[in-house]
């Protein structure tokens, strides 16, 4: 394949050539003794004390000032920037000078990587330094890095254009570090999540990735082949029903960070694959699993947010602390688009929605109607975290009935911004009424709705040995993450966001 090079692309090369004429490997063995990072040097120098006497630290040549004898160069690593001094008869204390005159000087670039030996100082203008004794150059960078600079408050030459940023997130990472923050509470917040389900018992557990059948959700999934035993498989949309089969099986608790695919649209809170937490625990309900959540979603704020539940999402100051509100999914209906469906028949809800001009598809069901106008007139006025409770049994085929009312399930999802959060059951373990329930997603199917489940009769089986009363529930990691950074965009919380193909 023919690669075509930019005129600074070549120098680079040509500068590379002459490093390895010089004898100098432009990418050495790796082991190189770092001992402090930047920040660790900002934090512990004392000035009176003048410790920091022997520091070996790496990173990435951000500026350069060129002078004589001497120049300053700033170095970039994982935690922030910090200058380094450089002095052309200390790095090279004998006759020969051409480390600095040459190396250092002519064949050196922003965004190389090196080495520095030296200790901790302040310069006569007051900035912390390091004065450096050795330089080892440790990977030469061939690509001319974006450089971002700023005049009176101004920014000229931003990485900022989200596709470029998105398609490059290693040069994202590099000039906008702190893109960084986002990444590094995303890890917290699993982090916490998992200690917070360990604490209560709970078993953290792998499951199928590739699936004969894909259950657990109503989703078109992905189809791939497995050449060995020549049969289609399905990558995972949920991984709901093994879980519950772990569950049969006579674990109490059980939890998985999953990754699962569906063969759907891409939007700004949307990608094909994502990541999803998805906890079962015997002889609870979904009231249980609703005060247990909250206490979680608790928790994860304070760890991401500096000790506060509060976090600013667009415009909105939501607060992740107390007790939530707990409204009934047909109430919603009432209150925010003022008609009363409960009780209504197929034919009837088509002619409330076409009332209530909300588009609809010939191949819905009542429960896709229902949720129709939910999606329509309710979600956008939920911005503080609600739970939506008690959905109507057409829209939850892997429900336990209402204990009070048959024609509902015990179901609740959790809102927060007008998005939908986490979504949980009291799960069902009658394997007849799942059954019935699958053949009604067939039917479904069969009217065209290919996102309707497929009737996984194994997992039927497993249930006729006997389920425990069980809670569950999924939460969408991406979107938690979204909510408690304060991004919009899905691409903001993922390091390598699905995208279509470009030409290099």
């Amino acid at each position: 394949m023919e690669q075509n090079f930019s005129e600074q692309e070549l120098l680079r090369r040509e500068s590379l050539a002459k490093l390895r004429e010089l004898g100098i490997n432009p990418y050495p063995a790796p082991l190189y003794p770092v001992n402090i990072t930047t920040q660790e040097i900002k934090d512990s120098y004392d000035p009176e004390k003048g410790n920091l006497q022997e520091v070996c630290i790496a990173g990435r040549i951000m500026s350069r000032r060129i002078m004589g004898a001497a120049s300053f160069s700033e170095i970039q690593d994982e935690t922030g920037r910090i200058q380094v001094y450089v002095n052309r008869d200390e790095i090279c204390p004998g006759e020969d000078k051409t480390m600095y005159n040459t190396v250092f000087k002519k064949l050196l670039d922003i965004g190389d990587i090196i080495g520095v030996k030296g200790f901790a100082f302040i310069t006569k203008t007051g900035q912390l330094s390091v004065h450096c004794k050795e330089l080892t150059l440790l990977s030469k960078s061939l690509r001319v890095l974006p450089i971002v600079k700023e005049q009176d408050g101004k920014v000229f030459d931003s990485f900022s254009d989200p596709e470029l940023r998105y398609r490059q997130r290693y040069v994202d990472l590099i000039v906008n570090p702190q893109v960084k923050d986002t990444f590094i509470k995303r890890a917290q917040i699993i982090a916490t999540m998992r200690e917070y389900f360990n604490e209560a018992g709970c078993l953290e557990v792998e499951t199928p990735i590739l699936q004969s059948i894909p259950g657990g959700a109503t989703a078109r999934p992905f189809i791939t082949h497995h050449n060995a035993l020549d049969i289609d498989l399905y990558m995972r949309i949920a991984n709901e029903l093994y879980l519950k089969r772990l569950i049969v099986g006579g674990f109490s608790g059980v939890y998985e960070f999953a990754k699962d695919f569906r063969n759907e649209g891409m939007d700004k809170t949307h990608n094909p694959e994502f990541t999803c937490m998805e906890i079962y625990v015997a002889y609870k309900d979904y009231n249980w699993m609703m005060d247990f959540i909250e206490k979680m979603l608790a928790k994860v704020a304070a760890k991401v947010n500096a000790g506060s539940t509060k976090v600013m999402i667009g415009e909105n100051e939501v607060d992740f602390g107390g007790v939530y509100r707990r409204l009934p999914i047909l109430d919603a209906i009432r209150e925010y688009a003022g008609v009363d469906v409960k009780g209504m028949d197929e034919d009837e809800l088509r002619a409330t929605c076409r009332k209530l001009n909300v588009e609809i598809e010939p191949s819905m069901g009542k429960g896709k109607l229902i949720d129709a106008i939910f999606g329509e007139y309710c979600e956008k006025n939920l911005i503080q975290p609600t739970f939506i409770t008690d959905y109507p049994v057409e829209m939850s085929p892997l429900t336990k009935r209402h204990r009070e009312d048959p024609s509902l399930t015990e179901r609740f999802e959790l809102f927060v911004c007008g998005k939908e959060l986490a979504n949980a059951y009291s799960e069902l373990n009658d394997p007849i009424d799942q059954f019935e329930r699958f053949e009604e997603q067939a039917r479904l199917k069969s009217k065209g709705d290919d996102e309707a489940m497929f009737i996984d009769m194994d997992f039927v089986r497993a249930l006729e040995y006997g389920m425990p009363p069980t809670s569950g529930l999924g939460m969408g990691i991406d979107r938690l993450t979204m909510f408690m950074t304060g991004q919009t965009t899905i691409q903001d919380v993922l390091f390598f966001p699905q995208m279509r193909p470009k030409a290099l």
